[in-house]
Protein backbone atom coordinates (compact mmCIF):
# COMPACT_ATOMS: atom_id res chain seq x y z
CA UNK A 1 0.00 0.00 0.00
CA UNK A 2 1.37 3.03 -1.09
CA UNK A 3 -0.13 6.24 0.26
CA UNK A 4 1.07 9.94 -0.42
CA UNK A 5 0.47 13.51 1.30
CA UNK A 6 0.26 16.33 -0.97
CA UNK A 7 3.42 18.29 -0.47
CA UNK A 8 2.36 22.43 -0.24
CA UNK A 9 2.75 25.28 1.91
CA UNK A 10 -0.23 24.39 4.35
CA UNK A 11 1.13 23.25 7.84
CA UNK A 12 -0.06 19.88 9.26
CA UNK A 13 2.06 17.23 7.86
CA UNK A 14 4.13 16.31 10.83
CA UNK A 15 1.07 14.98 12.74
CA UNK A 16 -0.38 13.30 10.04
CA UNK A 17 2.44 11.59 9.70
CA UNK A 18 2.47 10.92 13.56
CA UNK A 19 -1.08 9.72 13.01
CA UNK A 20 -0.78 7.31 10.40
CA UNK A 21 2.36 6.04 12.16
CA UNK A 22 -0.16 5.62 15.06
CA UNK A 23 -2.01 2.77 13.42
CA UNK A 24 0.63 1.20 11.81
CA UNK A 25 1.05 3.23 8.32
CA UNK A 26 4.11 4.77 6.34
CA UNK A 27 3.31 7.85 3.85
CA UNK A 28 5.42 9.59 1.75
CA UNK A 29 5.37 13.19 1.49
CA UNK A 30 5.95 14.84 -1.75
CA UNK A 31 5.16 17.42 -4.68
CA UNK A 32 6.22 15.44 -7.33
CA UNK A 33 2.93 14.44 -10.24
CA UNK A 34 4.27 10.66 -10.55
CA UNK A 35 4.58 9.45 -6.94
CA UNK A 36 1.36 11.33 -6.55
CA UNK A 37 -0.53 9.70 -9.68
CA UNK A 38 1.09 6.51 -8.72
CA UNK A 39 0.09 6.52 -5.04
CA UNK A 40 -2.62 3.69 -3.29
CA UNK A 41 -4.26 6.84 -1.69
CA UNK A 42 -3.70 10.50 -1.48
CA UNK A 43 -4.03 12.78 1.57
CA UNK A 44 -4.48 16.73 1.16
CA UNK A 45 -3.72 18.22 4.43
CA UNK A 46 -3.61 21.46 5.62
CA UNK A 47 -3.80 24.81 7.95
CA UNK A 48 -3.23 27.89 6.26
CA UNK A 49 -4.74 30.46 3.97
CA UNK A 50 -6.45 29.50 0.74
CA UNK A 51 -5.31 31.63 -1.78
CA UNK A 52 -1.55 31.54 -0.87
CA UNK A 53 -2.27 27.47 -1.09
CA UNK A 54 -4.06 27.65 -3.94
CA UNK A 55 -1.55 29.94 -5.56
CA UNK A 56 1.30 27.25 -4.77
CA UNK A 57 -1.00 24.12 -6.29
CA UNK A 58 -1.41 26.54 -8.99
CA UNK A 59 2.24 26.98 -9.78
CA UNK A 60 3.51 23.82 -9.72
CA UNK A 61 0.25 22.34 -11.72
CA UNK A 62 -1.06 20.51 -8.78
CA UNK A 63 -4.08 21.81 -8.80
CA UNK A 64 -4.86 19.94 -12.50
CA UNK A 65 -2.98 16.79 -11.12
CA UNK A 66 -5.33 16.40 -7.77
CA UNK A 67 -8.38 17.06 -10.09
CA UNK A 68 -7.51 14.26 -12.68
CA UNK A 69 -6.64 11.45 -9.30
CA UNK A 70 -8.42 8.72 -9.75
CA UNK A 71 -7.82 6.91 -6.94
CA UNK A 72 -9.04 7.96 -3.33
CA UNK A 73 -8.11 10.78 -2.06
CA UNK A 74 -8.85 13.27 1.47
CA UNK A 75 -8.65 16.17 2.28
CA UNK A 76 -8.32 17.56 5.41
CA UNK A 77 -9.46 21.20 6.82
CA UNK A 78 -7.73 23.36 3.96
CA UNK A 79 -7.29 20.61 2.39
CA UNK A 80 -11.08 19.86 1.96
CA UNK A 81 -12.14 23.54 1.41
CA UNK A 82 -9.81 23.82 -1.34
CA UNK A 83 -11.54 20.86 -2.85
CA UNK A 84 -15.00 23.15 -2.78
CA UNK A 85 -15.58 25.52 -5.58
CA UNK A 86 -14.90 28.82 -4.25
CA UNK A 87 -13.49 30.08 -0.85
CA UNK A 88 -14.38 33.60 0.68
CA UNK A 89 -11.36 33.54 2.24
CA UNK A 90 -9.61 36.07 -0.03
CA UNK A 91 -12.34 35.49 -2.69
CA UNK A 92 -10.12 32.41 -4.00
CA UNK A 93 -11.43 30.12 -6.80
CA UNK A 94 -10.69 26.51 -6.00
CA UNK A 95 -10.54 23.34 -7.47
CA UNK A 96 -14.27 22.28 -7.97
CA UNK A 97 -14.38 18.83 -6.84
CA UNK A 98 -17.32 19.24 -4.23
CA UNK A 99 -20.44 21.97 -5.65
CA UNK A 100 -20.29 23.91 -2.36
CA UNK A 101 -18.65 27.51 -1.53
CA UNK A 102 -16.91 28.11 1.72
CA UNK A 103 -17.79 30.76 3.56
CA UNK A 104 -16.76 32.45 7.18
CA UNK A 105 -18.70 32.32 10.10
CA UNK A 106 -20.37 35.53 10.77
CA UNK A 107 -22.19 36.94 13.78
CA UNK A 108 -21.13 36.48 18.13
CA UNK A 109 -19.36 33.21 17.33
CA UNK A 110 -15.87 33.01 18.49
CA UNK A 111 -13.77 32.70 15.70
CA UNK A 112 -11.18 30.33 14.75
CA UNK A 113 -13.92 28.10 16.33
CA UNK A 114 -11.13 25.62 18.36
CA UNK A 115 -11.85 22.25 20.20
CA UNK A 116 -14.37 19.59 20.45
CA UNK A 117 -17.81 19.35 18.39
CA UNK A 118 -19.77 17.29 17.24
CA UNK A 119 -20.16 15.32 13.99
CA UNK A 120 -24.08 14.22 13.01
CA UNK A 121 -24.97 12.19 9.95
CA UNK A 122 -21.92 10.77 8.85
CA UNK A 123 -22.34 8.51 6.09
CA UNK A 124 -20.28 5.70 5.10
CA UNK A 125 -17.35 4.52 4.38
CA UNK A 126 -15.83 7.01 6.12
CA UNK A 127 -17.67 6.32 9.44
CA UNK A 128 -18.10 2.79 9.32
CA UNK A 129 -16.92 1.84 12.23
CA UNK A 130 -17.61 4.93 14.01
CA UNK A 131 -19.93 5.25 17.02
CA UNK A 132 -23.19 7.93 16.20
CA UNK A 133 -22.51 11.67 16.95
CA UNK A 134 -19.07 11.32 17.67
CA UNK A 135 -16.83 14.91 18.68
CA UNK A 136 -13.94 15.70 16.65
CA UNK A 137 -11.31 18.27 16.83
CA UNK A 138 -11.68 21.20 14.91
CA UNK A 139 -9.77 24.39 14.31
CA UNK A 140 -11.14 26.69 11.48
CA UNK A 141 -12.58 29.68 10.68
CA UNK A 142 -14.29 29.03 7.04
CA UNK A 143 -16.83 26.29 6.80
CA UNK A 144 -18.27 24.18 3.85
CA UNK A 145 -21.91 25.05 3.01
CA UNK A 146 -24.37 22.14 3.19
CA UNK A 147 -24.59 20.63 -0.19
CA UNK A 148 -25.05 17.42 -2.19
CA UNK A 149 -21.69 15.82 -1.29
CA UNK A 150 -22.00 16.59 2.65
CA UNK A 151 -21.03 13.64 3.73
CA UNK A 152 -21.34 14.57 7.94
CA UNK A 153 -23.02 17.97 9.42
CA UNK A 154 -21.56 20.06 12.59
CA UNK A 155 -23.18 23.00 14.34
CA UNK A 156 -21.56 25.99 15.44
CA UNK A 157 -23.69 28.76 15.19
CA UNK A 158 -24.77 27.47 11.53
CA UNK A 159 -24.88 24.03 10.14
CA UNK A 160 -22.56 23.45 7.59
CA UNK A 161 -20.68 20.02 6.29
CA UNK A 162 -17.86 18.77 8.44
CA UNK A 163 -17.29 15.82 6.03
CA UNK A 164 -17.55 15.43 2.28
CA UNK A 165 -17.35 12.59 0.00
CA UNK A 166 -18.16 12.43 -4.09
CA UNK A 167 -16.67 10.01 -5.84
CA UNK A 168 -13.08 9.42 -5.01
CA UNK A 169 -13.13 12.06 -3.36
CA UNK A 170 -13.40 12.62 0.25
CA UNK A 171 -13.21 15.78 2.98
CA UNK A 172 -13.12 16.33 6.21
CA UNK A 173 -13.58 19.89 8.39
CA UNK A 174 -12.08 18.66 11.29
CA UNK A 175 -8.44 17.08 12.19
CA UNK A 176 -8.87 13.24 12.06
CA UNK A 177 -5.07 13.19 13.64
CA UNK A 178 -5.91 14.84 16.79
CA UNK A 179 -9.72 13.32 17.12
CA UNK A 180 -8.37 10.29 19.31
CA UNK A 181 -9.55 7.08 18.44
CA UNK A 182 -12.59 8.60 16.22
CA UNK A 183 -10.08 10.16 14.25
CA UNK A 184 -7.97 6.99 13.64
CA UNK A 185 -10.75 4.87 13.19
CA UNK A 186 -11.71 7.49 10.37
CA UNK A 187 -8.17 7.50 8.84
CA UNK A 188 -7.91 3.50 8.61
CA UNK A 189 -11.57 3.64 6.95
CA UNK A 190 -9.79 5.47 4.40
CA UNK A 191 -6.65 3.56 3.94
CA UNK A 192 -9.33 0.23 3.72
CA UNK A 193 -11.63 2.25 0.96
Amino acid sequence: MKLAIVKYNAGNIQSVLYALERIGMEAVVTDDHAELQSADKVIFPGVGEASSAMNYLKERELDTLIKNLTQPVLGICLGMQLMCTHSEENDTECLGLFDTEVKKFTGQLKIPQIGWNLVQEGKEPLFTGIQKDPYCYFVHSYYAALCEATAAVTEYGVRFSSALQKGNFYGVQFHPEKSAAVGEQLLKNFIHL
